[in-house]
């Protein structure tokens, strides 16, 4: 990036939500309702071909549920701020994404990003050298799980305590009732299971989540690793891929990562027209994923005698 003196017009600027923002949401939601609908259709099939489509696209649903989820989490989906959790607490369920708990912890990371307190809620760690190690892990982070079991146990008492600096009495109160609410998720699912439903629940929700889980990942990647995590600045930190519509859709615009950092709260399906400014001005933008993931298979290849 050649040094200027002139900086974005557009990237920073705030825009509120509107009434327009607030459809083109509930558009999503309602093509994310049909998905799971058809991907429900097909896992309960006989036909092992037609199951497996099922428990793919149910996967990868519970995938994009989490990344509306995050467009929640900003306050950036709709007009009235009490929508976003009754929304948000159903679209991170399946895969055992706390709302209030990620939105705690995710705008501390906006806020803390390039520093060492930097909090995201999906730990993989971008200051560490990429190895295929370190992607194994990633994919599959069976650390969060534990996590999720660790904070189920807390909460149902109401011993939960967040970890991670000061939080008001009514975030912690919204945390505790959320995690409880995934206990009693997974024991209706085990019970479901003893009482004869455990082909439905393997279909329906244990496959399609050891699904997610590399899939998410894989959305999740290309945030901030391979660059300067030592810099507080958005067009050094932060990566965006110019993508195709698919691409945009499926992660819910998180391709457009500098211009989500450079401006949080504005709706995700107005970040695209803040995409010239970041092409020009910002140092880590990649044309397609596939542009990206050649980067990162070249990264893992240069690091393939390190641990991770």
């Amino acid at each position: 990036m050649s040094q200027t003196s002139i900086s974005p017009q557009l990237l920073f600027q705030r825009a509120a939500v509107r009434a327009k923002d607030e459809a083109v949401f509930v558009g999503k939601l309602l093509v994310l309702a049909a998905l799971i609908a058809v991907g429900v259709l097909l896992a309960l099939q006989s036909s092992y071909l037609a199951a497996a489509a099922g428990v793919v696209i149910l996967g990868a649903v519970y995938t994009h549920a989490v990344e509306l989820q995050h467009q929640c989490l900003h306050h950036s989906a709709f007009r009235s701020s009490r929508m976003h959790r009754v929304v948000g607490v159903p679209l991170g369920t399946p895969m055992l994404v706390s709302y209030s708990h990620y939105r705690v912890r995710h705008l501390q990371h906006h806020r803390y990003l390039g520093t060492p307190q930097d909090t995201e809620f999906f730990g993989f760690d971008t200051r560490k050298p990429l190895t295929l190690g370190a992607l194994a892990k990633g994919l599959f982070d069976v650390s969060r799980l534990v996590g999720v079991a660790r904070d189920i146990a807390q909460c149902v008492p109401g011993r939960w305590q967040y970890d991670m600096g000061q939080i008001a009495p009514k975030s912690r109160k919204a945390i505790i009732s959320e995690y409880r609410w995934f206990g009693l998720f997974l024991a209706l699912l085990v019970a479901a299971s003893a009482f004869g439903g455990g082909s439905l629940v393997l279909r329906l929700w244990l496959l399609p989540f050891i699904v997610a889980m590399p899939m998410h990942f894989l959305v999740e990647l290309p945030e901030h690793i391979l660059c300067d995590s030592d810099s507080v600045d958005v067009l050094r930190n932060t990566r965006s891929i110019t993508g195709s519509w698919f691409t945009t859709w499926f992660t819910n615009g998180n391709n457009l990562h500098i211009e989500h950092h450079a401006a949080m709260n504005v709706p995700i399906n107005r970040l695209r027209e803040r995409h010239g400014d970041t092409r020009e001005f910002a140092l880590n933008v990649q044309r397609t994923y596939a542009e990206f993931f050649t980067i990162v298979l070249r990264e893992v290849w240069k690091n393939r005698s390190s641990t991770g």
